[in-house]
This record gives structure tokens, sequence and C-alpha cells, in this order.
């Protein structure tokens, strides 16, 4: 097996600089197109394009893995956008683009519609506010993060509940429901080393996990259901 690294390719060892996190969040801000395209198609027309793409980007991190040219063209042109435990080769590891599309994937199959996309426009929009406000001004440690960069992911996640609440006309459980369910998602997010779980799936399906359980109980005793939207 090829080993190579970010000094074989010019790239300089340690975590990615501000501008690497910058392009990065970018692409990762066209994931947003993932919940805004599934609320407008089904559940199956979302799974057979996701699915797909879902295993590409896999098939692709495998053949980075064991084949000496993918992986040094790939690190040639995208190395510099790879975190360095995307880098370790003494064992299989999925980027984080693969664990996205996985983690939309399991979000579109196991939840209803509203909690699949509240859940993955969260991951997209609080991850990105996350990265920076911690790259930026973390000062502070907060589990396994920076105490800046919860508090970022927190109240990013509080708007976009917020917003997609208000697109949908949704009752007030839903925004109650939405505002418990991200803090345990900051919490999750917050703690995603000790977890030993990449983010890109902690995050959506804990807030998922959570938003439908709360959604299961207004319904039932609240009179005031959401998990029809949509």
């Amino acid at each position: 097996m090829y080993v190579g690294t970010r000094q074989s390719v010019g790239i300089a060892p340690g975590d990615i600089p501000l501008r690497s996190e910058l392009v990065r969040k970018g692409i990762h801000l066209l994931s947003l197109s993932i919940p805004i395209g599934y609320s407008a198609v089904s559940r199956e027309t979302a799974l057979l394009i996701l699915i797909p793409l879902a295993a590409a980007f896999v098939a692709v991190d495998i053949l980075m893995h064991w084949v000496r040219p993918v992986r040094l063209w790939f690190l040639r042109w995208f190395g510099f956008l790879l975190r360095p435990h995307e880098l370790e080769t003494d064992r299989l590891l999925l980027n984080g683009a693969s664990y996205v599309l996985i983690s939309a994937c399991l979000c579109v199959a196991i939840f209803p519609k509203v909690v699949a996309v509240t859940a993955f426009a969260v991951l997209i929009i609080a991850d990105i506010a996350s990265a920076l406000a911690g790259k930026l001004w973390g000062r502070h440690r907060f589990l396994d993060k920076s105490a800046e960069g919860t508090l970022a992911f927190f109240l990013a996640a509080t708007a976009t509940v917020g917003v997609t609440g208000w697109l949908l006309s949704a009752p007030w459980t839903f925004f109650a429901a939405g505002i418990l369910s991200v803090a345990v998602g900051s919490l999750v997010e917050a703690a995603s080393i000790r977890l030993r779980m990449d983010d890109n799936l902690s995050i959506p399906l804990s807030i998922g996990a959570v938003l439908w359980g709360l959604g299961w109980l207004a319904e039932r005793l609240l009179g005031a259901p959401f998990l029809h939207l949509l």
C-alpha cells in the first residue's frame, strides 16, 4: 500500500489553515442542496439519487487508500482540504464528504421528512458556524471543542430551526422541540472525539432522534403535531 503524506506533495503538516477551512466549508455549504432538494421530492427519489452518490464517494476513498496513483493525484489537487486524520494510512478512513452523503441517506431513510430536512440543514449551517468560530475565536475548552465554537453551533442551529419553522408555518411545539434537539446536538458536536463517531453522522442522527421523539410526544400529549409537515 502506498503511504502518501502532505509533505510528499508539498503540503505542510498539522491542521488545515483558515483559507483551506473556508474553502472546505464553502464546499460543505453546497450540501444544503440536499435538504432543500429533499423537501421537493419523495423519499424514494431522494434515495435513488443519494445512495449512488454516497457509494461513488466511498469508492473514491477506497481507491485513494489502496491505489498509489489515485492517492497521489487526489493529494496533489485536494490534499490541502484534508484534515490530518483523513490522511492516515494505517486504516481506511472516509473523508467528510463521504460521511455527509452516508448521513443524508440514513436521515432520509429513517426519519419523517420534516425531521430529516431540519436535522440535515442544522448540520450544514451550524457545523460551518462552529468550525469558523472555533478557529477564529476559540479560547476556552469545552469537552473536545471550544466553548465559542459550541455556542456558535447552538445559535446557528437555533436560527436554522426558527427559519425552517417559519417557512413551514409550524406550530409552537416544533420550535420548542427544535431548540431542545439542537441543544443535544450541540453537546454531541462538542463531544465528537470522545464519542468516536464522525460528527457528520452523530449531529444529524442525534438531533433527528430527539426531534422525532419530541414530535411524537407533541402529537399525543399536546395535540400540536408537526411530524406531518412536508
